[in-house]
């Protein structure tokens, strides 16, 4: 069975010779190892070398997959000796590289064409964009410990409590069940703090009649979860109730809709259409959802403006909202995978309106 970085080299155009590969998410895509911002990967037809320096080439070396593992001394020298041997002429690079680092690349590999276009990109993204069943169980495991910690913070969030001090409990809870940590800085806010979609937990405290919405997910074998649930501290007032259950209503709506076939922004509208009519037009400022896997924002979108054609194997998260400035606001997130006929909700924790 091919391997993520033959078949890279099976995508590329004809005439294909060598492509480097140094970004993070792409390297662990590929490697299924994580150095942080160290390492490069230079991908042939047959054969694939990753170079790592010596902080890492053990562990690369018993855990990295899919290429030969090479010690780094100069980077730049032993890439341009490789592409030597092989005689390569035309050298792909990923399109998010620096202009500086694109310079260097030119300077060390004297005579060799540098392709910056978005051909590689492009093939790697296409492959990325379809999850494997490994990289679907990871993201079920990582959903796990985002449920498990859903229940376990529900036992905590009463009034009088900081938001940061429930946000550090929640990172701790996921972290101390085996999450490598989180896959995106936690999301924990109360109050009139709840009408930002991206609010930061800090001092406040939690007080009785609050919305407290958490957006956040565990991160685990490098793979993302992510969800948004808003429970209530006390009794909501009828407004609130409105509030929350017009988003419901509305996730409900996309996630029993949601097929292949259709496009990220036909799955939106059906959204916004829905939050519109309740009298809440302009009040849902951003997408319906985005895809994740490695990194927990991908592509393709559920927004007005992406026409990209949903198939099986993609994830994308639905999350409508409505957020009414200086009171208060409501999210709820799921994320899930398409399947032939519909989808898999990777989440089993409870969307209807918690009091607590």
């Amino acid at each position: 069975m091919e391997n993520r970085c033959q078949k890279l080299a099976r995508s590329m155009p004809e005439g294909f010779e060598a492509a480097l590969v140094t970004t993070v998410a792409n390297r662990f895509y590929f490697l299924d190892f994580d150095a942080d911002d160290a390492g490069s990967l230079l991908t042939f037809p047959d054969e694939s070398v990753f170079l790592i320096d010596s902080r890492y080439i053990e562990v690369a070396q018993k855990t990295a997959k899919n290429a030969r593992v090479v010690e780094e001394h100069d980077r730049l020298a032993q890439i341009a000796e490789l592409l030597r041997r092989r005689g390569v002429r035309r050298l792909y690079l990923e399109d998010e590289i620096s202009v500086a680092e694109a310079g260097r690349f030119r300077a060390a590999f004297e005579g060799i064409e540098l392709d910056l276009s978005d051909t590689l990109s492009r093939a790697i993204r296409a492959l990325r964009v379809i999850k494997e069943p490994e990289e679907l169980e990871r993201m079920r495991a990582a959903q796990r410990l985002t449920d498990d910690c859903f229940t376990h913070i529900c036992g905590m969030i009463r009034p009088g409590v900081r938001e940061i001090d429930l946000a550090l409990e929640m990172e701790v809870f996921m972290r101390s069940r085996g999450a490598d940590g989180v896959a995106f800085p936690i999301i924990f806010i109360g109050g009139p703090n709840t009408s930002m979609p991206h609010g930061v937990p800090g001092e406040r405290l939690l007080e009785e009649g609050d919305f407290v919405t958490m957006d956040y997910g565990a991160k685990w074998r490098g793979y993302c979860a992510a969800m948004t649930r808003t429970v209530a501290v006390g009794q909501p007032s009828a407004e609130m109730e409105k509030v929350y259950n017009t988003v419901l209503t509305a996730q409900l709506a996309c996630c029993k809709a949601i097929r292949p076939g259709m496009t990220g922004a036909e799955v939106d509208a059906i959204a916004r259409e829905i939050i519109y009519s309740a009298g809440y037009e302009g009040r849902f400022g951003h997408g319906l959802g985005h895809s994740l896997g490695i990194e927990i924002h991908e592509d393709p979108r559920c927004s007005p403006r992406d026409n990209t054609v949903l198939r099986p194997g993609m994830t994308m998260t639905i999350e409508p909202g409505i957020y009414l400035p200086g009171q208060f606001g409501v999210r709820i997130e799921d994320a899930v995978v398409l399947t032939e006929d519909g989808i898999e909700i990777f989440g089993s924790s409870d969307k209807n309106l918690i009091v607590l």
